[in-house]
């Protein structure tokens, strides 16, 4: 390997090469971004070395290194990227030595991008041509809307829905909420009878984020010269101050969010409902066994009637990092791991991904119905949530540190100190402070 590491200095965060048209899913196309560099295949048997947290990712790839004996993948597992590995990545970059490919979720793509952290692999065989075999959001979240740019490979994603107990709905006559309005009434009702509509979860600022998302909000936006940061906004305010409600009013528990002991509170019908991603399908199926059968899934619900507005919860990349000496290769093999069938099938039945590829819908993991859903084909719920997922929703450059400093926030928010507004005005202060203190231009 050797290292391409770009440090955020002044010349670097004005952004003339890196701050895009604001590290977003959508938006106008720029060419401020770093020309795609020449791809060129290596020559001999290759070997790369991949990074990732996804459960059986090391089988799926045994069915690449059987059909591909000069390109062979070595598979590292990791903690999940804020747990310690996105770290690690940005210390092997610089020391030269960072695995050829890497697990990197969507909202952390703009840091690696702003640090000069990733290939450009828009040059190599079949990656400019692979857009169309992505859902449409997910392919501006690895191109940051530049021409003749991509930064890495959509993985899977999170289009968020409502999971709910249509058993115990139905034994109480409570309607399934199809509003917001309607689910706080929803809330009243069911704490009357001992339990809770959901549980607030303070520590998962990226469950926020996509409540504010589906409400059409935006917390970071760059117009090329500088960024702009608004936690605060109109639809930010909205969703906070509906959630304070609840909370004031003890109709949402706020037990750490996958403890065991939140776990158990969905399996003894403590929680009738979890607005969540596609991916926690398998969270219920696994931590509430005892409830198979009794959940179904329904649209999340909406800020107006008739609406049809949905959020995203997660969803990752994989990303060719800096200083790869196989980017072809290392392209190759994404693509193919993005988009083969049966590395698809064996990466959700193993790794309860949902890919980003538009062809999923048509595997039979996705397409038939599910027990512990009662049979409910669950997943044609997520496609028709993906559609409807804004594809002009923008990360910022320091989202871990947003996350946790808003976190913070929230749970002191919950014990009775500040609100959850006063949460997302101090985490927007400390964003700000922390992009200024990088030298990253801030719009005032």
């Amino acid at each position: 390997m050797r290292a391409h590491y770009g440090k955020v200095t002044a010349a670097f965060a004005m952004i003339s090469a890196l701050a895009l048209s604001g590290c977003s899913a959508g938006g106008d196309s720029t060419e401020a971004g770093a020309d795609a560099a020449p791809c060129e295949a290596s020559e001999g048997p290759v070997t790369l070395n991949f990074t990732t947290w996804v459960p059986g990712m090391d089988k799926v790839v045994e069915l690449w290194n059987a059909d591909n004996p000069d390109i062979q993948v070595q598979v590292q597992t990791s903690p999940n990227g804020n747990s310690g590995t996105y770290q690690n990545f940005f210390n092997q970059i610089q020391a030269g030595n960072a695995p050829d490919l890497g697990q990197v979720e969507y909202d952390a793509l703009p840091n690696f991008r702003v640090q000069d952290g990733l290939e450009n692999i828009a040059g190599c065989e079949g990656v400019a041509d692979a857009e169309d075999k992505f859902v449409d959001w997910t392919w501006g979240q690895v191109t940051f809307g530049e021409e003749d740019a991509v930064y890495a490979v959509p993985q899977d994603s999170g289009p968020m829905a409502m999971y709910y107990r249509a058993d115990l709905f139905e034994q109480a006559g409570i309607e399934v909420p199809t509003t917001w309005e309607e689910y706080a009434a929803a809330a009243e009702k069911i704490k009357a009878q001992g339990s809770y509509i959901t549980n607030f979860p303070k520590q998962d600022v990226n469950w926020f984020a996509g409540m504010v998302w589906q409400n059409g909000g935006q917390w970071f936006a760059n117009n090329g010269e500088s960024w702009d940061v608004d936690l605060t906004s109109p639809e930010s305010e909205e969703v906070a101050t509906y959630w304070q409600d609840l909370l004031s009013k003890d109709l949402v528990s706020t037990l750490p969010s996958f403890s065991d002991e939140w776990n158990a509170s969905f399996n003894e019908g403590q929680q009738w409902t979890w607005v969540s991603a596609v991916w926690g399908a398998t969270t219920l199926s696994t931590g509430a066994p005892d409830t198979a059968g009794k959940w179904a899934v329904a649209p999340m619900p909406q800020w107006e009637d008739g609406g049809t507005a949905a959020g995203n919860w997660g969803g990752s990349s994989t990303a060719v990092l800096k200083g790869s000496d196989h980017p072809a290769e290392a392209a190759k093999f994404a693509l193919w791991l993005n988009t083969d069938p049966e590395a698809l099938a064996l990466a959700n039945e193993l790794g309860g991904i949902y890919p980003a590829a538009t062809s999923a819908t048509e595997l039979d993991a996705f397409s038939g119905g599910v027990d512990y859903y009662g049979g409910q084909k669950i997943y044609d719920v997520f496609a028709d949530a993906s559609a409807n997922v804004n594809p002009d929703f923008t990360w910022g450059p320091t989202m871990t540190q947003t996350y946790t400093d808003v976190s913070d926030g929230f749970g002191a928010a919950i014990g009775g100190s500040g609100t959850l507004m006063d949460a997302l005005e101090n985490g927007q202060q400390k964003t700000i402070d922390s992009l200024k203190s990088q030298s990253i231009p801030v719009a005032e």
